[in-house]
């Protein structure tokens, strides 16, 4: 029998800023913690360092109202660190070796327990231990999988990519990742993403292009196009995209229409780009968007 959780695997890390400060990241931590504020209490399946950082995180999840039973702590290997960089308001990445979310146990996620959804980026494939304690719980998953890409060189593989991409119902990703992974690109954005969504499969597709917005197509053939509304007072754009897809999962899990899951999604991205980093500890920011989309 399927639950209704949604189940969060992946990387749990700070990000160092060029000033020294230190946020909350990695995609999937970013996710499952609007998850949380929304009301849908994610499991979080992820590994931590025997160390300061990976208190901090254990601490701010416990704080947050997050289950931390699938936190794994590794002894060895240290809490994950990116270090950020921002030009011209761009975010970029300088993503350290051997974290401790390269080597989430296999045998600790629960694979007896099912969700409604599996969520899940690419990042934490590239350690064989993690990517298997992955194939652990999808094996027995009998509800939907959402891969959301995350094309950080050089941790990726095109065929590892793939072989995950087939198993998935939803899948988004940026305009330029879709240009790494299409092999045969149409004239159109709109062509090159319905061969895309064909070829492996999927229910939908969506790519996020950054201030122009994010297109959406469905199996049905139903293509959406939605764009930021006015002028953002932006502070950075780090985890917007994970923003759009802790709405996307909204989306999954209520059953709404594919136009207004991309509007809430884009809604909800556009109000975290005016924050600094990808994480917001007020949940007074949440509150309109719980209220307007009834997520009490």
């Amino acid at each position: 029998m399927i639950n209704n959780q949604i189940a969060v695997f992946g990387e749990a890390l700070f990000d160092q800023f060029p000033d020294g400060q230190q946020i909350l990241g990695g995609a999937p931590f970013n996710v499952a913690w609007h998850l949380q504020a929304f009301n849908q209490h994610p499991c979080f399946i992820s590994r931590v360092g025997h160390d300061a950082t990976g208190d901090k995180i254990r601490q701010a999840m416990q704080a947050w109202g997050m289950t931390v039973e699938n936190l794994q702590t590794d002894p060895d290997y240290p809490t994950g660190t990116v270090q950020v960089t921002i030009n011209n308001g761009e975010p970029g990445y300088d993503i350290l070796a051997d974290q401790a979310y390269d080597f989430i146990a296999a045998q600790q996620p629960d694979v007896d327990r099912r969700y409604s959804v599996i969520y899940h980026g690419t990042l934490a494939l590239r350690n064989r231990t993690s990517e298997q304690a992955l194939r652990n719980l999808t094996a027995r998953h009998q509800g939907k999988v959402f891969i959301d890409v995350n094309l950080r060189a050089p941790w990726w593989h095109k065929e590892t990519v793939y072989q995950w991409l087939d198993k998935a119902q939803w899948v988004k990703l940026n305009h330029d990742e879709l240009m790494h992974l299409s092999p045969l690109q149409k004239n159109t954005r709109r062509d090159t993403m319905r061969l895309f969504l064909e070829q492996h499969g999927l229910e939908v597709l969506v790519v996020t292009c950054g201030s122009r917005g994010a297109t959406a197509i469905n199996h049905t053939g139903e293509f959406i196009e939605v764009v930021p509304v006015g002028d953002l007072a932006i502070a950075d754009t780090v985890g917007a995209g994970d923003a759009f897809a802790a709405v996307l999962l909204l989306g999954m899990q209520h059953g709404w229409p594919l136009q207004l899951t991309m509007e809430r999604a884009q809604s909800f991205a556009s109000a975290l780009v005016t924050k600094r980093g990808a994480t917001v500890q007020d949940l007074s920011f949440y509150r309109p968007f719980i209220d307007a989309w009834n997520l009490d």
